[in-house]
């Protein structure tokens, strides 16, 4: 994958790439990449985030809208809305907080969850179709990726 011509564009060596250009490479690759996973999910009507915040309540348990708003990087008042959508259409339940009746927490329900597993379960197999065909150097290459952007993403 190395090139010692460095016009070459996406193919040029690692070491000649400055570090925008490396982030501008890797932000399209994980843009079309999440996009292409996000295909990988069962026909309805959830947007984007609608699906990332159920997602994140099924991976992490049940939260408060503040709690879900900020594991999500989004604010409440726009968190309120996707929440709301998720009720109306039965895949998250509110109810009170055992602690404090004034706050509310956020579980998946049974069609929820359901959802969740459907999607994890094409997810995954569409992408491990594709790892399984990677030699194992670039397996190894992907799996210290993985870590580098779990870091990313958290930072």
């Amino acid at each position: 994958m190395t090139d010692s011509n460095p016009s070459t564009g996406p193919v040029a060596s690692v070491d000649r790439r400055t570090v925008a250009e490396l982030s501008h490479d890797f932000r399209l690759a994980n843009g079309r990449l999440a996009r292409r996973l996000r295909q990988e999910k069962p026909e309805n009507e959830l947007t984007a985030g609608q699906f990332s915040a159920l997602g994140s309540l099924f991976a992490n348990g049940p939260m408060t809208l503040t709690e879900l708003s900020d594991h999500e990087r989004v604010t409440p008042p726009s968190m309120n809305r996707t929440v709301n959508h998720l009720v109306e259409t039965g895949f998250v339940a509110r109810t009170p907080a055992a602690d404090d009746g004034r706050k509310v927490v956020l579980t998946p329900t049974d069609d929820g969850v359901a959802i969740m597993r459907e999607t994890r379960k094409r997810r995954d197999a569409w992408l491990a179709q594709r790892v399984r065909k990677l030699a194992p150097a670039e397996r190894r290459v992907l799996a210290d990726a993985t870590i580098i952007m779990k870091e990313l993403s958290d930072s």
